[in-house]
């Protein structure tokens, strides 16, 4: 067993990336502190191919030095929009039939590993304030809100961690594999 190689890796470069068919998953930034974290977004965002990145109220937005140190070039890659507000992003999202799914810990969340995103239809995470979370009002028009089981003596983890366990999570799910 060895180490692949860079040029054995076979990646697009950020103009090929552009051209790509993208999965029909975005991720929603509810006022996100740190732009590192925002950062960590983008990256992922590009590792999964999503269709794009939506960042709200506070969220730092490229070009940023803290976001450019953790996306590594990622911005240039990843389609991203702004909203002032997450509940104007998702109006917007609803009204091109994205299923709206808040990643917080809820009264009624499903926990992950009993969730199967809509088949045939876009998906939109929302991920909260590293300090507040999802907020109430967003909750509040979520179609549904999804939680990652935990056993410790924490209840949360880092947001930029949590989005690689959704995301992997959800292209685990029969027909939503990333295309290649």
């Amino acid at each position: 067993m060895r180490k692949l190689a860079i040029h054995e890796l076979n990646r697009l470069n950020p103009e090929e990336f552009k051209h790509k068919k993208k999965n029909p998953v975005v991720v929603v930034l509810d006022n996100i502190r740190s732009a590192n974290n925002t950062g960590s977004f983008f990256r992922t965002a590009d590792a999964f191919a999503l269709e794009k990145v939506v960042l709200c109220g506070i969220t730092a937005r490229p070009p940023h030095r803290d976001i450019q140190k953790t996306a590594i070039g990622a911005t240039e890659s990843v389609e991203w929009e702004y909203f002032k507000s997450v509940e104007e992003a998702v109006e917007s999202l609803r009204n091109y039939g994205y299923q709206i799914v808040s990643v917080e810990q809820c009264d009624q969340s499903v926990s992950l590993e009993k969730f199967k995103p809509e088949e045939n239809k876009p998906i939109a995470y929302i991920f909260g304030n590293e300090v507040s979370g999802v907020s109430e009002e967003v909750i509040e028009i979520s179609d549904t809100c999804l939680e990652i089981p935990q056993w410790g003596t924490k209840h949360s983890l880092n947001v930029s961690v949590s989005a690689g366990i959704i995301l992997w999570h959800h292209f685990t799910q029969p027909g939503q594999f990333p295309k290649k």
